[in-house]
């Protein structure tokens, strides 16, 4: 695993030239809008990465892009790679890890996620404040690397206070409301019953989706400050009559995800 680790960062970091990111991103379903305002991009697509796990999802260009986004180097992940694709959760470790080699500090993390509050409608920017892990798959399973982190990290403050302040100050300066949540993770790739969003409700959570814990995880493992926003495409199924389906998320996240660029290129700088 440490091995393969190094040779995909190797791998990025030859291709990159004499870009040196900071922070990283990683963008979900239909949010691959931010990307596109990168400038001088440098663009690997994952397969041309030895090594480094594929994405299938529409919605997921499956590529990384690296340069200038408002100024700063930024490495962006356009198209995450999921459990339910059939990715072992040590595949998830490996992409969080490889960034870490490569000097990431600051990991930004995007989804498109359902809404459990019936205030919080499709079109909404919720920053994750907690989360809670449904899912069946943690990343950290198995041999521990002192190295790389503890057997035991910690959680308490997984989604880093001081750059969620920082994002929710960056919102209000771009006139964009931000909602606080917690996000829970399922494993898909089906959407959720009307009788497990109930429950989803009952536990406290306000968003439900298929990916982010997993990297969280990896990152704070691995001393990576994290913060994350879930792109609110739809309600939990039940709550509303209309069925659920992935265009219509990609649609909504399409058009929320014009929001967020506004918000994460200011947010950049601003970390």
């Amino acid at each position: 695993m440490k091995e393969t680790i190094n040779q995909v960062a190797q791998q990025i970091k030859a291709k990159i030239g004499g870009y040196t990111p900071k922070i990283g991103i990683i963008l979900g379903s239909g949010l691959g809008g931010v990307a596109e305002a990168i400038e001088n991009p440098v663009i690997i697509p994952y397969e041309e990465i030895e090594g480094f796990p594929r994405s299938t999802v529409s919605g997921h260009a499956g590529r990384l892009v690296v340069g200038k986004l408002n100024g700063v180097d930024v490495l962006c992940m356009q198209g995450r790679v999921h459990f339910y694709e059939g990715h072992p959760p040590a595949a998830l470790a490996l992409v969080i890890r490889s960034y870490k080699k490569l000097g990431i500090e600051k990991l930004i993390l995007t989804n498109a996620s359902g809404s459990l509050n019936i205030d919080m409608g499709p079109g909404s920017l919720m920053i994750i404040s907690d989360h809670i892990n449904l899912s069946g798959c943690n990343p950290l399973v198995g041999p521990n690397d002192e190295t790389v982190g503890p057997r035991f990290p910690d959680m308490t403050y997984a989604y880093d206070p001081e750059l969620r302040q920082k994002l929710l100050k960056t919102a209000e300066q771009e006139g964009i409301n931000m909602r606080s949540g917690v996000y829970l993770m399922t494993s898909g790739p089906n959407f959720e019953t009307p009788a497990e969003i109930r429950m989803f409700r009952i536990l406290g959570a306000d968003a439900v989706g298929m990916s982010t814990v997993s990297e969280t995880l990896c990152g704070v493992h691995c001393g990576m400050k994290v913060v994350g926003v879930s792109v609110i495409t739809n309600y939990g199924a039940g709550m509303v009559a209309d069925r659920q389906t992935h265009d219509e998320t990609i649609a909504q996240a399409n058009e929320a995800g014009k929001k967020l660029q506004r918000i994460l290129t200011r947010f950049v700088r601003e970390i």
